[in-house]
């Protein structure tokens, strides 16, 4: 279970990653769109972990690679911005965030799913 100083922390970190994506957006990805989806801190606050959606990427293995690419640009302009509300800048671990496909292929499953009708007692 999270502490409330873990969820303090991912919420800002969350907020500051997704505005350095938003900036960066169009020289990284060339127009994909990034979502920082959710972050989930270590107790110690050292590591966190962000996991990203991608929207209009051609390959989101691939744009994954991209900001591990970059990580360390992203890692000081996080330093930059949170310094001052953070005694330190954690450690940036990111990851696919495949909830959206999950979702995706549950609402397949239930669409192949055939309901026969009621029948009615008299």
């Amino acid at each position: 279970m999270e502490s409330k100083r873990q969820k303090k922390s991912a919420s800002v970190i969350q907020k500051e990653l997704a505005q350095i994506f938003q900036r960066h957006s169009p020289e990284w990805f060339g127009g994909a769109f990034v979502t920082v989806t959710y972050v989930k801190m270590t107790p110690d606050l050292g590591i966190a972990r962000v996991y990203l959606s991608f929207l209009l990427a051609k390959d989101n293995e691939e744009a994954l690679q991209n900001v591990e690419l970059h990580a360390s640009q992203v890692r000081g302009e996080l330093g930059r911005a949170i310094g001052k509300q953070s005694k330190k800048v954690p450690e940036l671990d990111f990851f696919l965030d495949t909830m959206q496909d999950e979702v995706d292929r549950v609402e397949k499953l239930f669409e192949k799913i055939e309901i026969p009708p009621e029948e009615k007692e008299d």
